[in-house]
């Protein structure tokens, strides 16, 4: 295992305590882990389901509704062809949703102090409007996954929303309210949690969590997400960490709160690829 980043794991954790729109387990939301899920290949489709309810018990909806980083957020999710393979279509109302969003979070003290902290690395544009910019670009500029393809994806959509790729897999997809939303239409089957080797059970009011589902008629036999965390705390990891390195693939291993992670991120040249925690312990086994 990796020595943590101990600089990173300061910083995160100060994020952590300064997330005032993060919902809090047992009180904005209940989650219901139920079994633990089968391990299984991705692509397999008959997989045993140990999770006969959903995921989410319930979440306090109105919280989301009038938080301004979560309502920007949701009405972003439903911009994407969750296909790759097929061009997306950006039309101008999207732009302004996507500036509405990166508005709303710009705003919060967790993206001001990830915006400080890049400033001190010469990694940011001092001007608040150029920082805007950088980070659409890193999140919202679409590319193509394959190469000969038209542009298809983008950072975000990968990471936030989910993407499938030929009806056989499912790429991305590591946010819990797309997650709880996808669920409460009955899009998302819940099979069940996974663990690391000899790993107790997870607990309920555990804020990062590794989960087996099947969505749009594939299964995903290991996604790991955070729970209740606000959009601009994922923002901030994620663009901070790839900021930091040029490599293709940079794993950062951190603690935040009494989770060991290690905060994994892909880039598409100039772009986020993908970006996910992976849970390595928590204090509390």
């Amino acid at each position: 295992r990796k020595a943590f980043n101990h600089e990173l794991s300061k910083l995160f954790s100060e994020m952590w305590d300064m997330d005032v729109n993060r919902l809090m387990p047992g009180k904005d939301y209940t989650i219901d882990l139920q079994g633990r899920a089968v391990s299984t290949q991705q692509g397999d489709s008959a997989v045993q389901d140990n999770a006969a309810r959903h995921l989410f018990h319930n979440v306090n909806e109105e919280r989301l509704k009038s938080t301004k980083t979560f309502a920007t957020f949701i009405s972003l999710l439903d911009n994407y062809e969750t296909s790759t393979g097929i061009a997306e279509v950006v039309t101008p109302e999207e732009i302004a949703e996507n500036n509405s969003f990166l508005d709303a979070i710009l705003a919060t003290e967790v993206m001001k102090l990830a915006h400080e902290y890049l400033l001190k690395k010469n990694l940011a544009k001092p001007n608040h409007a150029d920082f805007k910019t950088q980070l659409y670009d890193i999140w919202f500029q679409l590319y193509a996954r394959k190469e000969g393809d038209r542009p298809d994806s983008c950072g975000f959509e990968h990471v936030f929303v989910g993407e499938t790729r030929r009806g056989k897999q499912i790429l991305g997809l590591h946010n819990w309210v797309q997650f709880y939303l996808q669920e409460k239409r009955n899009q998302i089957d819940y099979k069940g949690y996974v663990t690391q080797k000899n790993k107790t059970k997870p607990d309920k009011d555990d804020q990062v969590l590794s989960i087996q589902f099947s969505w749009k008629g594939s299964v995903k036999p290991i996604g790991s997400t955070f729970i209740g965390v606000s959009p601009e705390f994922e923002f901030a990891l994620y663009t901070i960490i790839f900021l930091l390195s040029e490599e293709r693939v940079t794993r950062e291993t951190v603690k935040i709160e009494e989770y060991e992670l290690q905060l994994v991120v892909y880039r598409h040249g100039h772009h986020i690829g993908t970006a996910y925690p992976v849970l390595l312990s928590t204090s509390s086994e």
